[in-house]
C-alpha cells in the first residue's frame, strides 16, 4: 500500500499552497479532497487582499501584512510553475466607512492610511480617480473615504494555477474522498480514513475549511458562514479600476472587464442556495455606487461557505495528537493568508522554529 510523508486534507488555496510548500521541503504529499479541488470557499472568494489595520482583527494584523507583502512573489512562482496567468491588480482600494471607525487608524501600530478625509471633501479627487463612481458620501456624510494601497487577485485563476503547479511538482491528488477521521497508531497520526478507503502518512494536516470540525479525533469550532455574490459585465475594461468597499457592498474589478459584487455574511449552516432577493439587493447597492450598472448584464451568481471561528482568527499549528496539524478557520482571509500560512505551517510540520509566533492561533486556545 502506497504511503506519503504528509497528507493535506482539503484542496482549497490554503491546502494547495501548503502542499506545494511541503513538496519544496522534499516531502511526498497527497492532497485529499471531498469534491473537486478548488471549488469551495476559494472558488467563491472575492480576492481582496485586505491587510488594513481598521478592518483586520488586531491579533491577525502582523500575519496579514506579512502575507500581503509575499503576494507578488507568490503569484510569480505559481505562474512560472503552472504556465497560467493570474490577474493580480495593484490599483488600490477606495474604502468608505464610518468616520469614528476610520479615526482608529491613528492609534494603530501599523500606521495610518495614505489619506483619510471626509468623503464630501474628497469629491473632486474621487471624480478623477473613478469618474463612474457616485460617492456614497453624497447621501451619507458620516462616511469617510480612504485610499488603501491594497492588491486584489482573481481567486479562481489563483487556485487553478496552484492546482496545476502542484501537479507539475508531482503532488498526488485524491478527489471525491471525504475524510472521516485521522487514523492514529501508537499515539501518533498514521493517515486518514475516508468514505471509500484509507491513506497512510506520517503527518496529516487538516485544511478542510468549514468542514474541518467534522473530522476526528479532535473537534475544531469551525462553522460555515455563507456569502452570496454576483458578477456583471462592465461597459468596457477598466470602466471602474479600483476596488470599492462600503458598509453595504464591495466591488472588485477584473482586468477582463468583469465586476464582482459581494457579499453577504449569513449564518445558514451548510446551505449554499442562492436567494434571488438577496442577489438583487447586492445588485441595487452596486447601482447606487455606479449608476451605469443598471444595464450591466449579470454573468453569474454564486454562494460559498467561509470557515468561521468563535474569535474570528484562524486555527494554526499542532494538535494534541503528534503528527496531526491544523490550518483552517481563515474566514474572509483565506486568499490573503495563503502564502504566509503555507510558510509557517511547513516550518512547524518539518520541525523548524516558525518565523512567526503562532500561539495566538493555536487550537489549544479553545480547549482551555
Amino acid at each position: 500500500m502506497k504511503s506519503w510523508d504528509a497528507i493535506v486534507v482539503g484542496a482549497g488555496i490554503i491546502g494547495l499552497s501548503l502542499a506545494i510548500e511541503l513538496n519544496k521541503q522534499g516531502l511526498r504529499v497527497l492532497v485529499v479532497e471531498k469534491g473537486e479541488p478548488g471549488r469551495e470557499a476559494s472558488w467563491a472568494a472575492g480576492g481582496m487582499l485586505c491587510d488594513s489595520s481598521v478592518e483586520t482583527p488586531p491579533g491577525l494584523r502582523e500575519l496579514a501584512t506579512a502575507s500581503a507583502c509575499m503576494y507578488p512573489e507568490f503569484v510569480r512562482q505559481l505562474e512560472d510553475e503552472s504556465g497560467l496567468k493570474i490577474d493580480l491588480r495593484s490599483v488600490g482600494t477606495l474604502l468608505f466607512l464610518d468616520s469614528q471607525v476610520a479615526s482608529l487608524r491613528d492609534h494603530s501600530p501599523q500606521g495610518s492610511y495614505p489619506f483619510a478625509v471626509p468623503a464630501s471633501a474628497l469629491a473632486a479627487s474621487l471624480q478623477d480617480l473613478e469618474p463612474a463612481l457616485r460617492a456614497p458620501g453624497a447621501t451619507a456624510p458620516h462616511l469617510t473615504a480612504l485610499y488603501l494601497k491594497e492588491r486584489c487577485v482573481d481567486p479562481r485563476q489563483l487556485t487553478a494555477s496552484a492546482i496545476a503547479a502542484a501537479r507539475h511538482r508531482g503532488i498526488d491528488f485524491s478527489s471525491g474522498d471525504q475524510v472521516l477521521a485521522v487514523e492514529v497508531a501508537d499515539g501518533k497520526a498514521s493517515g486518514v480514513r475516508t468514505n471509500t478507503t484509507q491513506f497512510s502518512a506520517g503527518m496529516v494536516v487538516n485544511c478542510a475549511g468549514a468542514w474541518a470540525g467534522q473530522i476526528g479525533p479532535h473537534g475544531f469550532p469551525t462553522r460555515p458562514v455563507k456569502g452570496q455574490m454576483l458578477c456583471v459585465a462592465m461597459p468596457r475594461k477598466e470602466f471602474v479600476r479600483h476596488v470599492v468597499r462600503t458598509p453595504d457592498v464591495y466591488l472588485i474589478p477584473r482586468s477582463d472587464g468583469r465586476m464582482v459584487i459581494g457579499a453577504t455574511s449569513e449564518e445558514s449552516g451548510f446551505d449554499k442556495q442562492m436567494v434571488p432577493e438577496t442577489i438583487e439587493k447586492l445588485r441595487q447597492a452596486a447601482i447606487e455606487l455606479v449608476p451605469e450598472f443598471v444595464d450591466a448584464p449579470v454573468l453569474e451568481t454564486w454562494a460559498g461557505l467561509r470557515p468561521g471561528t468563535p474569535d474570528k482568527l484562524p486555527i494554526l499549528g499542532a494538535t494534541q495528537t503528534p503528527g496531526y496539524f491544523v490550518a483552517t478557520g481563515h474566514f474572509r482571509d483565506g486568499i490573503l493568508l495563503a502564502p504566509v500560512t503555507a510558510r509557517v505551517m511547513a516550518e512547524v510540520m518539518t520541525g523548524r522554529t516558525p518565523a512567526r509566533n503562532l500561539n495566538t492561533f493555536s487550537a489549544h486556545r479553545f480547549s482551555r
